[in-house]
């Protein structure tokens, strides 16, 4: 988090609690109960494993949404953003139906649908939001818009609600109100992540660990490459993966693809071979839950060098399996990998978004210019690059 009203680095625009409880005073005519902040995120290691009941490793990033929020005793929800155009989005709590396709307000309303569907006694509010996590990304900014949502209601209205359960409520909000069949990896990551850690989750039972991530500890950096190439997975493509999976796991005879063991792979792939589609998108699932256990393996055994080739096999998967690469994050990758990186790898959803690139500290500022110099021969927009750094997960900052 920034310091109250300063600007922050990665975008130049004022940010911080001061800032967005004094916006929300402008906006609605009084302050704000509170403040509260959710960040956006990278993901390590684990990608579209989530949905198959996988392994998935994300870490939190210093980049978040804010909200200043107040309660309302009237059933209604007004929803303002200083990051989008228009003015105040007014709906009634009793009259929130799924809305495909809604615009920005669908997601915090369906967070507040998702909640009294779930018997949670939520009533109006109204809410001021303020983000510097890039949207179109892939660094997750609906998981942060809806959890600091989920965030500030459970505390306004005392819910008890535990950040694992948030979570889910935002992954449904998400997925029956807002028709993104996303996983829980986002949410949870929004939610859960800690400072200085990576997150190994398990989707399916959803036990988590915290991973001590200490970069520059050990003179290393993780770097993000926005290549400004906007995604939107509600076109159909994430849910056409997520089918093809499903169908992979009834054709293999299990209850998702996290349990096909990597060993038996071959042997999975020979039923699948009239079908290369779907065997493309099993073997990435199988081969990236591994990648996501050698990862822990190798962290846990303090190589943290080592899982650089994890992520560019990772990437390579991505790329040549389940087809979401694109050619700005294909010459992000291998950019990087020319001038020196340790591993890179596409993150998020696919078809547009972010790289992370492992770099050792004294070559971090080479290999960004290389792909920047790359991006510009290429005749592409300039990649914005940043570093990412474990950071904590959603919190009341006022």
């Amino acid at each position: 988090m920034t310091a109250h009203g300063a600007a922050t680095p990665a975008t130049g625009r004022p940010h911080g609690a001061q800032y967005t409880a004094d916006e929300f005073a402008a906006v609605y005519g009084a302050a704000p109960t509170g403040t509260w902040a959710a960040p956006g995120r990278v993901n390590l290691i684990g990608e579209h494993t989530d949905y198959n009941d996988g392994f998935v490793m994300p870490l939190a990033l210093p980049h978040t949404t804010l909200a200043a929020a107040s309660a309302r005793t009237d059933g209604v929800l007004r929803l303002h953003s200083g990051g989008a155009d228009g003015g105040i989005v007014e709906l009634r709590i009793d009259e929130l139906r799924p809305a495909p396709q809604g615009g920005w307000a669908a997601y915090p309303a369906g967070v507040v649908w998702a909640m009294r569907e779930a018997g949670l006694p939520v009533g109006g509010a109204d809410l001021h939001y303020d983000s510097t996590v890039p949207t179109g990304a892939g660094l997750s900014s609906s998981a942060a818009l809806e959890i600091v949502t989920a965030l500030a209601l459970n505390d306004l209205y005392a819910l008890g609600q535990e950040p694992q359960r948030l979570a889910q409520l935002a992954q449904r909000a998400e997925n029956a109100f807002v028709g993104v069949p996303c996983g829980i990896m986002d949410q949870t990551a929004a939610a859960c992540c800690t400072e200085g850690h990576a997150l190994f989750l398990d989707t399916r039972d959803l036990t988590r660990r915290q991973i001590p991530f200490d970069l520059a500890g050990e003179g290393l950096r993780l770097l993000v490459v926005d290549t400004r190439v906007k995604h939107e997975l509600g076109d159909g493509a994430y849910a056409e993966r997520r089918a093809g999976c499903e169908r992979g796991a009834r054709a293999l005879g299990v209850r998702a693809l996290r349990d096909v063991p990597y060993a038996q792979l071959p042997e999975a792939l020979d039923k699948l071979a009239d079908e290369p589609v779907v065997q493309a998108l099993v073997r990435h699932i199988v081969t990236e839950n591994h990648r996501v256990e050698e990862a822990i393996a190798r962290l846990d055994a303090g190589r943290t060098r080592a899982i650089g080739p994890l992520l560019t096999a990772g990437h390579a998967s991505l790329r040549d399996d389940f087809k979401i690469s694109c050619r700005e994050l294909d010459l992000a990758v291998d950019t990087a990998h020319a001038a020196g990186a340790l591993g890179a790898r596409m993150t998020g959803g696919g078809f547009g978004g972010s790289a992370i690139v492992l770099v050792e500290e004294d070559g971090a500022t080479a290999v960004g210019a290389a792909v920047t110099e790359a991006f510009a021969a290429a005749g592409h927009a300039a990649p914005r690059i940043f570093e990412a750094v474990p950071s904590a997960g959603a919190h009341r900052v006022e």
